[in-house]
Parts: structure tokens; sequence; C-alpha cells
């Protein structure tokens, strides 16, 4: 239920505070959003994103998480975006967002700034992985506005980066040819295929059968 509630939000070009106040002014960057997330869903081109999205979500870890006021990768952290960047090897259609976040304790705009430092080491493990920086789209900093855990002290799974897939690459063949179911699955096709054990030999009829 949490992943679809995030993946129905994917297309949002960024995510209100959680703790807006009510009679706050309206966040001028969320203008259009509603818009652009239609238009794209009637090209067919959000449905598909959003199947995406979730199979990202369930193959490989999207998060991983950091020391306090740290904004280096420990050993757990690379790992899972190795994983991450093996899997979107395999997507070289799709883009990709890293949303950086921290916990409550220290300032709102240090914490801006931690959060996009937190975004931009995720970005450059995965680019010496060898994926396109080009297809990671600009990363965004959340700060202490998004904790999993609401409260003020530290706490380490608010300490965080987020990848998501963010749509797709407009000059790519296969999505210039609307291709994208086939962009979803592509190898889900290959390994609905059960192998044989037959030989050649043995799958040739025999005479008077």
């Amino acid at each position: 239920m949490i992943k679809s509630v995030a993946i129905l939000g994917l297309f949002l070009s960024a995510t209100a505070c959680s703790h807006n106040q009510a009679g706050e002014p309206l966040d001028s960057s969320l203008m259009g959003a509603a818009t652009a997330n239609n238009t794209a869903m009637m090209r067919g081109e959000g449905e598909y994103a959003i199947q995406l999205a979730a199979r990202f979500a369930e193959e490989v870890p999207t998060t991983i998480n950091f020391d306090f006021n740290e904004a280096r990768l420990d050993g757990e952290a690379r790992a899972v975006l190795d994983r991450q960047a093996a899997w979107i090897k395999q997507f070289p259609e799709v883009r990709f967002r890293v949303y950086g976040h921290t916990d409550a304790v220290g300032g709102n705009s240090y914490n801006k700034r931690l959060g996009l430092r937190r975004a931009r080491a995720a970005v450059n493990h995965l680019v010496s992985r060898g994926i396109d920086r080009r297809r990671l789209e600009a990363m965004v900093s959340q700060g202490e506005s998004q904790p999993l855990i609401l409260t003020q002290e530290p706490e380490r799974r608010n300490r965080r980066t987020v990848t998501e897939v963010s749509g797709f690459l407009k000059r790519h063949p296969s999505v210039l040819d609307g291709k994208y179911a086939q962009i979803v699955y592509r190898d889900y096709v290959e390994s609905a295929v059960v192998p044989t054990t037959l030989t050649a030999e043995q799958s040739l009829p025999t005479a008077g059968e």
C-alpha cells in the first residue's frame, strides 16, 4: 500500500511539505504538475512509467541511509547503489531521480543543503558504475520535510536518499516508437519461457508414430 501511494505521485515535480500549516501559500513548483501528469497518462507514458516504478521498487532496494550529519556512503549504501546501477543498465530508455532527506536535527536550510549533498553522493556513485549522468534527473532535497519516523531526535531511517523512476528519454528510439509496454515487460517475457532438455533427435518423431 505504501509503495502504491508513493508511485501515484511519481510525476509531480515536487512534493508538498508534510509540515505545511493551513493557509500557507501554495508551493509554486507544483503549478502545472497535474496537467503534465494528465498529458503523460493520455500518451500512455504515465501508466507504463508507474508500472516500471513499481517493478524497480520490488526488485531492488530504492533507499540508502547515512550516518548523523554525513553525506558519505558507507559499504552498505554502496552495495545498494551497485544493485540499483545493475538494474538501471537494463533500461537505457528510462530516467531516474534521486531525492535526499535528513532527520529533524538542525535548521531547515542546513538540512536542505545536507539532503542535496546526500543525493549528489548517490548520483555520483551511480555514474561511477556506468550510468549516464544525463539519465539521472536534477536531484531534489526534501531536507527534513518528509520523515519516515516522526521524531525530533536523531533517526537513521530518516537520513536517506530514495531513487525513483521519473520517466522516459524522449529521444530514445524505443520511446519514439511508443514501445512502453515492451520496455516494462522486456525480460518478463524472456523469463516466462520454459527451457527444454530435449535434444534435436529426441524431439523428432520416429517412423510409425
